[in-house]
């Protein structure tokens, strides 16, 4: 499968969860507002394991999320240095080629074969660069849709 291909099906898959994920938060937070004035009402018969729920699960879904994404950061950290020291060689050798260049021909040779091999690289890098971005993005969305969806599932009357 081309780098083209893995972004476009990273990106639906991340605007599918998105899309779920907007949908179950808005049904849990319609039906906790709705445990919330019960629980004002009537105090004594309120779902306190619910309302306790609310808060700790939460800070778990937003803790892991946030764990993610600094994973995936320093991926893309990682890859961005690689890929700069990579450059940063193939222009080296490419200065070593102009260098070197006896004619005119030659030194235009050099400068073309670099000038056509970064913008291919630059294309593969730019689509595989992307595609990590959104693995790293559904990675830290997960621990929240995950328990969003849950959570919808379970208060669903």
């Amino acid at each position: 499968m081309s780098p083209m291909q893995k972004t476009a099906r990273n990106a639906l898959r991340n605007a599918q969860a998105g899309q779920e994920l907007a949908e179950a938060s808005a049904a849990v937070i319609t039906r906790r507002f709705e445990i919330m004035g019960e629980a004002l009402a009537d105090p004594l018969r309120a779902d306190h394991a619910e309302l306790s729920r609310m808060g700790t699960e939460k800070v778990e879904a937003m803790a892991a999320s946030a764990g993610a994404a600094y994973a995936g950061a320093m991926d893309l950290a990682e890859r961005a240095g690689r890929l700069a020291a990579r450059e940063g060689a193939e222009a080296a050798d490419c200065l070593a080629k102009l260098a070197c260049a006896d004619t005119p021909f030659a030194f235009a040779a050099a400068q073309t074969d670099w000038a056509m091999g970064a913008w291919s690289r630059a294309m593969h890098d730019g689509w595989s660069f992307y595609g990590a971005a959104l693995k790293a993005q559904g990675r830290a969305m997960e621990p929240v849709h995950a328990k969003a969806t849950a959570n919808a599932r379970r208060l669903k009357r």
